[in-house]
């Protein structure tokens, strides 16, 4: 019996790598018009080398560019980035299709609702803020509430301790294989790839289940718990 679904936040939920490739798009635009004196494709490639390094949920990528660059923050440039990068991020960051008529029937249905995502705590809220999302959801476990990232069980662990369900008792649906599925797996959690938000080009999933529009886990559910209609 289903009694609970986990969710994987960006790409999953949100299509987190199209809103990051508009927003950086055009914070690169608003700095060389404000006076950076690199290509766009020159500035391109020394974030994409930050983000390599530093990781993706880097906050500070534009001040270590102009830090790299001048051996200091020029804030003109850096503050005409910030604006545009934040007014391009909220124009881009929307749900996936069919999410929020999902996210009802699931609640509609009895389920418990969580989000375990690898993101700092600050910026995982702010997206499910955003786009309200906040209210949907029973609990959210990020990286700051275990120190530890996916596929560790903590995190799965620790979502299920507050949902209160068996790891049996649970769908975990995620677009990273390596993390979302295998660490799901670990704990007992039946799994459900999300195809629709998969970046890496994954042939073999390992999943109990793959769908190509989250729309497709109300049927899941359905008949993991035997409902006719």
């Amino acid at each position: 019996m289903i009694k609970a679904i986990v969710f994987d936040l960006d790409n999953t939920l949100v299509d987190f790598m199209a809103m990051k490739r508009q927003a950086i798009g055009a914070a690169i635009h608003a700095m060389i018009d404000a006076g950076l004196k690199l290509t766009r494709e020159e500035v391109q490639l020394r974030i994409d080398k930050i983000y390599k390094d530093k990781g993706i949920e880097f906050q500070n990528v534009f001040d270590q560019l102009l830090y790299d660059e001048f051996q200091k923050v020029d804030y003109k440039i850096l503050s005409a980035g910030v604006i545009a990068y934040r007014r391009a991020r909220e124009a881009a960051l929307v749900p996936y299709p069919h999410v929020y008529k999902t996210l009802m029937e699931l609640v509609k249905m009895g389920l418990k609702l969580g989000v375990v995502s690898d993101a700092p705590a600050k910026e995982a809220w702010l997206r499910l803020s955003y786009l309200n999302f906040h209210h949907n959801f029973d609990h959210v476990v990020t990286f700051e509430d275990t120190g530890i990232r996916k596929p560790d069980p903590a995190p799965f662990v620790k979502i299920l301790s507050l949902l209160n369900v068996k790891p049996h008792e649970a769908l975990m649906i995620g677009d990273w294989a390596e993390r979302d599925m295998v660490g799901a797996a670990k704990v007992g959690m039946k799994t459900v790839f999300a195809r629709y938000g998969d970046t890496f080009g994954t042939v073999e999933t390992n999943a109990d289940y793959e769908v190509n529009d989250i729309s497709e886990l109300i049927d899941i559910v359905m008949n993991e718990n035997k409902i006719r209609i």
